[in-house]
């Protein structure tokens, strides 16, 4: 199984403004950028509960079609507004969320929202980032990275420019892992 972050944020680093706001991500011109073919690829999105309600606020819950949607909190969420969808919640560290979603046979998992994002990396568990820069710094708001336990290394794949100052970038994030969180054993 394989786990993604797909992501727009401001150059200075910033996924939302304090507010949640998103209104930076759609400035200029709008071109396509690989989120549509990076979506068809994967068969369950992964999000935290303030991400969910940031997308259920924003009307925002049919970019994801028919996909299970898996909300992360540990309090009960109101699903009643979601019309059309598969929405479910879990709580647990990334490790037994990851254990169980490939109990499930998922293939291919979307991993999205700000801490969400931050603990699953802290815990070894994403395979690949896809990040683009949109060209506007905000100051202040909700970082993609926060403080990691350890170095985590990353190897470069691919950074692509558009004609509308989008800078997206591709890595493969070194695991060094089972998906269960544990380290594999040095040979």
């Amino acid at each position: 199984m394989k786990l993604s972050v797909f992501c727009g944020v401001s150059v200075d680093g910033f996924l939302a403004r304090p507010d949640d706001s998103l209104d930076f991500l759609h400035t200029g011109e709008q071109e396509p950028h690989g989120f549509k073919e990076f979506l068809s690829s994967v068969d369950v999105v992964v999000i935290g509960r303030r991400t969910f309600e940031v997308v259920l606020k924003l009307g925002h819950m049919g970019l994801y079609g028919k996909k299970p949607v898996v909300v992360l909190s540990s309090r009960t969420i109101d699903f009643s507004p979601v019309k059309g969808g598969t929405v479910e919640q879990m709580s647990g560290k990334p490790s037994e969320i990851v254990r169980e979603l490939k109990a499930r046979d998922f293939k291919h998992v979307y991993v999205d929202g700000g801490i969400t994002i931050q603990r699953f990396l802290a815990a070894r568990c994403i395979d690949r980032l896809v990040i683009t820069r949109v060209p506007v710094l905000i100051g202040a708001g909700i970082a993609l990275f926060g403080p990691v336990p350890r170095d985590i290394q990353l190897r470069h794949v691919e950074t692509r420019s558009y004609a509308g100052g989008l800078v997206q970038s591709e890595y493969e994030v070194n695991t060094e892992h089972l998906h269960n969180g544990e380290r594999q054993a040095s040979a």
